[in-house]
């Protein structure tokens, strides 16, 4: 594909003679020796931790072609990065412009990021679709406001992977509803009763149980009562008629542990 008129690389590359490209060229080796009399030319940098960034965003879900999209640099550039130039028989870039590393360097693993396709982690997603059942938010709803397939539906409450197209979605939904009563919200009574008996069956912890910086660690346990995790805690559930939760039974047997050592 022919460069366009205007730039050092067709004045070099196709010897392009005309005005725009010799003087491209020009104001290139100005600023050429420029930077080298400073003692900052730096024409190419190492690509090793970039082909490791990319291949850790591979990882994560995001594809080095959608990597070069998001980067706005070529795919054939990202591809010789990674796989080399099969048909010159040349292995992968050892060195390129610094411009295009930092770019790519510049893409993150974000949710935003990745393809809508992708599968990954659950947590939050079952924890924000489930809060909002036992607020009364009948499943069907749920499924309806975020056009997945009722049928469905029941597997995307407790999966343990999910699609990030859900994953946003649920996230948009969670942000919307969880200050809303769903009776208020037109709802009949009788649904959004039987939504919380089926949410207090399968224990599925409510909304107040999490926090933003909670909700979609996996390692984090819901706090029912405010004091979970302490002895005080553990006796909260029962006045509060909730089975005691993991940290509070932790809690309750360590601190029973301490009074019979003293």
């Amino acid at each position: 594909m022919a460069r366009p008129h205007g730039t050092s690389a067709k004045y070099h590359l196709e010897a392009c003679r005309c005005l725009p490209c010799s003087n491209a060229a020009a104001e290139y080796d100005r600023s050429r020796r420029r930077v080298i009399a400073y003692g900052r030319w730096q024409p190419f940098v190492d690509a090793e931790p970039v082909r490791a960034h990319v291949r850790e965003l591979g990882e994560a879900g995001i594809g080095w072609i959608r990597v070069a999209k998001l980067a706005g640099v070529s795919t054939g550039g990202v591809s010789k990065l990674l796989y080399g130039d099969r048909p010159r028989n040349l292995g992968p870039t050892r060195r390129m412009r610094p411009h295009v590393a930092l770019a790519l360097l510049a893409v993150e693993p974000t949710l935003d990021n990745m393809g809508a396709r992708v599968s990954i982690d659950g947590t939050g997603t079952r924890r924000r679709l489930q809060a909002l059942a036992v607020k009364g938010w009948p499943q069907s709803e749920l499924a309806r406001r975020l056009g997945v397939d009722r049928g469905n539906f029941g597997r995307t409450i407790v999966s343990d992977l999910i699609q990030v197209s859900t994953v946003r979605a649920t996230r948009a939904l969670y942000d919307e509803l969880w200050r809303l009563d769903p009776v208020e919200q037109g709802i009949p009574a009788h649904r959004a009763n039987s939504a919380r008996r089926t949410a207090a069956k399968h224990q599925w912890a409510p909304i107040g149980a999490w926090d933003d910086d909670t909700i979609d660690d996996p390692g984090a346990c819901a706090d029912w009562t405010g004091q979970c995790g302490t002895p005080e805690g553990y006796r909260a559930h029962y006045r509060l008629h909730i089975p005691a939760c993991e940290p509070c039974r932790h809690a309750q047997a360590d601190h029973r542990a301490q009074l019979k050592a003293a």
